[in-house]
């Protein structure tokens, strides 16, 4: 089923910073957080978490633009039981540099972790991964620490807690340097942070057909975890372009090569999470071309077969851009992506029987 999300936007407008917001009749609410009229015009990559007290916390990059060296990691939180959301307000900036693709996330110690990138070069290729923790729920912020020296190590997904209690971070190493081209041997691989040591460790690359990156994984039993990412090579649309698909047998430490899936993938992130009743949950762009339609896919028996599937946003001409999923405790899942040109951040919530 379509579903064009253009009319209900036009339901509300922004007023300082209130949200425009609107309900469709069958109960998915999409909510307008904020767009270019708040600090800077580009808001692109936008995570969410659901903290230990019930507030939802935003964190996304912004600055004037994709490659300006005026770009920092802002966050902004929902408190528990209201609408608005707080003013953004700068989490992390490296001076004279690009900082990108913020992932935040609450562990299960209380502890809140801010993963990001720093561009030390022209493309994102030449980019480290960084993290900062908080302790007093996102309130305030660590120094920032590097997580991995090696050029063209990125984040996207958030990490996820496998059941002996270690942390799986998703991670990617993207090569080429070039703006428009993400390189063939550009490859996903995930980062374990062991529950007893705290150290982190990296296991073996996943290489494709034509390369793959961003990955976002999930852990359907104590031994076999699956991961899609986002397929490499250009953005001009690709007939034979699908989102990638790769297994572990060993409870993440090693990973198949990556295949691809029945999913289309115009090269645009995707994001696959665990529900709370076990089902699992895929959000995509499925076209070969454009980032729209913005997908819900959900599979009941493991990611064998995915019979439940709808656009949850079609607008023409725009773009729903690197979606990013949670299920709160009460069940909610709540979907965020960017779209009018990666200016405007936006809110989904639904219960999964909206997606038939």
């Amino acid at each position: 089923m379509k579903f064009l999300v253009s009319a209900f936007f036009c339901l509300a407008t922004l007023v300082g910073l209130g949200s425009s917001q609107a309900r469709a009749a069958d109960d998915i609410f999409f909510e307008r957080v904020i767009g270019p009229e708040i600090l800077s015009k580009y808001k692109h990559p936008a995570t969410i978490t659901e903290l230990a007290n019930g507030d939802l916390y935003i964190a996304y990059y912004g600055g004037s633009g994709e490659y300006s060296p005026d770009t920092a990691v802002y966050g902004m939180r929902q408190v528990k039981g209201t609408k608005e959301w707080t003013r953004p307000v700068v989490i992390a900036d490296t001076p004279f540099r690009t900082d990108g693709n913020a992932v935040v996330w609450q562990a299960p110690d209380g502890l809140v972790w801010l993963f990001y990138l720093t561009r030390y070069g022209e493309t994102w290729s030449d980019s480290r991964t960084k993290f900062k923790v908080s302790r007093d729920g996102a309130h305030t912020w660590s120094d920032s620490e590097m997580l991995s020296f090696e050029k063209g190590m990125m984040v996207r997904a958030a990490p996820i807690v496998l059941k002996n209690g270690d942390y799986l971070l998703p991670i990617y190493n993207e090569t080429g340097n070039d703006r428009e081209f993400v390189g063939p041997d550009t490859t996903s691989l995930f980062f374990r942070r062991d529950a007893k040591t705290g150290e982190w460790t990296e296991t073996n690359r996943v290489k494709s057909r034509i390369g793959n990156l961003q990955p976002s994984v999930v852990q359907i039993s104590d031994d076999y975890l699956v991961a899609y990412s986002r397929r490499g090579g250009g953005y001009d649309g690709k007939e034979d372009g699908w989102l990638v698909r790769s297994e572990s047998r060993d409870g993440g430490k090693t990973w198949s090569e990556g295949k691809d899936s029945p999913f289309r993938n115009p090269n645009a992130a995707a994001d696959f999470i665990k529900l709370q009743n076990g089902h699992l949950l895929l959000v995509y762009n499925d076209s070969n071309d454009d980032r729209m339609p913005l997908t819900i896919a959900i599979s009941t028996d493991n990611d064998k077969t995915y019979p439940h599937k709808r656009n949850i946003v079609n607008k023409p001409n725009d773009t729903a851009a690197y979606p990013f999923a949670i299920q709160t405790k009460d069940g909610k899942i709540h979907v965020i992506y960017t779209s009018e040109t990666r200016s405007v951040i936006n809110h989904a919530v639904f219960d999964e029987a909206a997606i038939p």
